[in-house]
């Protein structure tokens, strides 16, 4: 008999705090899960996905991989860093520039530590748990959810591992909010967070579609954290009477636990955009046709030598 494993202990091997460095040695942090991209006969491309916010400015990323063992179990306690010098390069963005996703190829990365004898151990995310239209359609407005990151850059870093978040959603995960790709959720959602998977957490138990309890679990990704409304002016200093005297104060932002989430149905176009971006480019004949359709020859038109 196998053993049972919750699938949160799997879960949390597929985020990894994503820490950026911008040109002034400033540091930022956020959450990406790895995610296989176009998978087909046993190939894929392995990407790091975030909000493109995270890894906005820049110049460096450093990420942490756990090794795996020989027997294929997480070396826990036992991870390398990653260091990814001029990050913009590897950054894939979504093609719509109102959608907060980019995703960072790390096929390259794996393959040298396989070339060089090492395993990292992780587990990825692909299309299989993506929640599809079915299981939308079956969900209510409110539903368990649980979300892994990195909130305020807080990690257990001597084991590489997250921060577990739950929540419910806040507004149905089917329905484009106010016209857009997202919905909300009621957790507390930190800075750091974003770029945080979030998934249906439905574990041992739940509620079907007409009310009904049904033994069982259901794990689905519903999308991916980016921002969190807040109230309260950033840096304004007001006095206020307190019991004993007068005191000056900042006051900054003050999250109130909701949290938008972009829909995960905007991976699919996140891959067309990964597999158009990392496809070999042909090799075009300097008299043949331009491919960008001028009528010229490529030597005369975009292969012009100047």
């Amino acid at each position: 008999m196998s053993k049972y494993v919750n699938p949160i202990e799997q879960l949390i091997h597929s985020t990894v705090r994503i820490l950026c460095v911008d040109n002034n040695g400033n540091q930022s942090s956020g959450t990406g899960y790895i995610f296989f991209f176009c998978e087909n006969e046993g190939q894929s491309i392995p990407c790091i996905v975030t909000n493109k916010h995270v890894v906005e400015n820049g110049i460096k990323g450093i990420f942490h991989l756990t090794l795996k063992s020989d027997d294929g179990e997480p070396l826990i306690g036992k991870h390398e860093q990653i260091t990814l010098d001029n990050l913009p390069q590897y950054c894939i963005n979504h093609p719509d520039s109102d959608i907060d996703l980019v995703a960072i190829p790390i096929g390259p990365i794996l393959n040298s530590a396989e070339a060089a004898g090492k395993n990292y151990y992780y587990v990825p995310l692909s299309k299989e748990i993506l929640a599809d239209d079915e299981l939308l359609s079956t969900l209510s407005s409110m539903e368990q959810i649980v979300m892994i990151g990195y909130p305020n850059g807080i990690w257990d870093a001597e084991h590489n591992l997250p921060i577990i978040r739950t929540g419910i959603t806040a507004t149905h995960p089917k329905l484009p909010l106010n016209g857009k790709s997202e919905f909300l959720i009621d957790a507390a959602c930190f800075p750091g967070s974003s770029g945080s998977p979030v998934f249906l957490a439905n574990i041992g138990s739940f509620v079907d579609a007409n009310g009904g309890f049904v033994a069982g679990t259901r794990i689905a990704l519903l999308g991916t954290l980016y921002a969190g409304p807040q109230h309260t002016a950033t840096g304004e200093v007001i006095t206020v009477k307190v019991p004993t005297d007068t005191k000056t104060l900042s006051v900054g932002k003050i999250p109130n636990n909701l949290g938008f989430v972009i829909q995960a149905s905007e991976l699919v176009k996140l891959e067309a955009e990964v597999d158009k971006h990392t496809k070999p480019k042909p090799v075009i004949s300097r008299n043949a046709p331009c491919p960008c359709n001028s009528g010229l020859r490529y030597k005369k038109c975009c292969g012009k030598v100047t």
